[in-house]
């Protein structure tokens, strides 16, 4: 409204002006050398300048179009270069994550024919090249991201992957630790970590760990998690040769992390050697409490030499009345009262393990086959208990990456990541086992089958 209303404001002024000029009396002579060469009215004098001034513009305008009209070419040439070039990378961005290889590599052709100078372009060119298997290709486009620096960090997570894809430690070390020194990423001080501890180079990896918490990389509660791994395998690891510090490590790993049954273990085996039989089933007995566990039932029956069947099962009596409802605990009493031939209370404590409606483990199966056949002798119960064990399902133990272990060990014998192994039930696709052999022995809780002396020995 108020454009309106200044537009009719102008309009009434400019007729005011044509109006005034209309009516001024006189000429405009024009006079060349002395003489008159034309006269004109006042109105048609101020038609001509007005003419003039607008030829005037109208030509410096058409002047100033063709002055810029290349540099405007140019520019317009390069931005629908850029056009093709960024529609070239959004195609073989999604046919990348589609996995055809083709149009990734035809996009990235064009890419590098319109935007060769633009980092994504590399980029793309190292993806096509990993999804067609040209690792050649690939490395080489992470190398040239490497010499920029707004793509060095990109270029050298690609080597790093590339370097662990042809199994080269090393390099890939060497890739990682140079994107750590960096900036922080969590990606590079995980591979460092790994590295060094893939090496059991475990004072490095302790100073990894503390880089990694410094920068931020992981929160207290990890960090403190990994620096009792580091410590559990030191103290292993020195447990013979070196028991004293192996001891102290152990209870260093254990403030850290409490319950850490690894760590529980080898304390108690360290205190068991030395004699300390009252302080090694202490410290079973506490641990037992929050987080039962065949490892430590084993340590806990070593740490009574001596006895007989009759008086190992009064004390592990009292530590399975620590945990009464974990099934370790009754596993654990059952076998103690089997070896005691009191077959009423092993019955006892696997009752509610097999009650109806409850899925018992093969292991628990095993122990009412050995019950049946050692109250009974062969017969169909215990052929049944075993064809029962033959499907039932899996027992915890050790896994990582895919790997089931008897075993605890520091990193995963897959991919070396740390503190890899949890004590779970192994998932169907879990079927790999490993033992003592497939574990360095300095990484061995030493846990074989629980075995106690043969029935009727009382």
């Amino acid at each position: 409204m108020l454009f309106l209303l200044i537009f009719i404001a102008a309009l009434a002024g400019l007729a005011f002006a044509l109006e005034w000029l209309l009516e001024q009396q006189g000429s405009v002579a024009v006079d060349w050398t002395g003489v008159t060469a034309f006269s004109l009215s006042i109105p048609q004098a101020g038609a001509v300048v007005a003419a003039a001034v607008v030829t005037s513009i109208i030509v410096f305008v058409i002047a100033l179009a063709l002055w810029r009209a290349p540099r405007r070419w140019r520019l317009g040439s390069k931005e629908r270069r850029r056009s093709r070039g960024f529609e070239a990378l959004s195609r073989g961005i999604i046919a990348v994550g589609a996995g055809d290889a083709a149009q990734a590599r035809k996009a990235a052709k064009d890419a590098e024919k319109y935007l060769s100078d633009e980092p994504l372009t590399a980029f793309l060119r190292a993806q096509a090249a990993q999804l067609e298997g040209d690792r050649r290709k690939a490395e080489a486009a992470f190398h040239e991201m490497t010499l920029k620096p707004e793509t060095r960090l990109l270029g050298l997570r690609g080597l790093h992957i590339e370097a662990r894809r042809r199994e080269d430690p090393e390099a890939a070390h060497h890739f990682a630790r140079a994107a750590h020194e960096i900036a922080p990423l969590p990606w590079a001080g995980d591979a460092v970590l790994e590295h060094h501890a893939t090496q059991r180079d475990w004072a490095k990896a302790r100073e990894a760990i503390e880089e990694n918490y410094n920068a931020k990389v992981i929160d207290y509660e990890e960090a403190q998690n990994l620096r009792a791994v580091v410590e559990t395998a030191l103290a292993m690891e020195g447990e013979t040769l070196d028991p004293h510090t192996a001891l102290g490590l152990a209870h260093m790993a254990l403030k850290r992390r409490n319950y850490f049954v690894p760590a529980a273990a080898v304390a108690a085996r360290i205190l068991t050697r030395h004699g300390d039989l009252k302080k090694a089933q202490k410290l079973i007995e506490t641990v037992w409490a929050a987080s039962p566990h065949p490892d430590l039932a084993a340590v806990y029956l070593d740490a009574l030499p001596g006895e007989s069947n009759a008086q190992r099962l009064t004390r592990v009596a009292k530590l399975a009345a620590l945990a009464p409802a974990a099934s370790e605990s009754r596993q654990i009493l059952a076998q103690a009262a089997l070896a005691a031939r009191d077959f009423a209370k092993a019955r006892e404590a696997l009752a509610p393990l097999v009650a109806d409606g409850e899925k018992p483990t093969a292991h628990t199966c095993l122990l009412m086959a050995e019950i049946e056949d050692a109250e009974l002798g062969p017969s169909g119960p215990v052929r049944e208990w075993l064809a029962r064990g033959s499907r039932a399902p899996r027992d915890p133990a050790w896994v990582a990456d895919g790997v089931v272990s008897r075993v605890w060990a520091p990193i995963s014998p897959k991919t070396g990541k740390l503190d890899a192994f949890q004590w779970t039930t192994p998932p169907d696709t879990a079927t790999q086992e490993t033992g003592p052999s497939d574990i360095p022995a300095a990484f061995l809780t030493h846990r074989e089958p629980i075995v106690l002396p043969a029935p009727g020995k009382v």
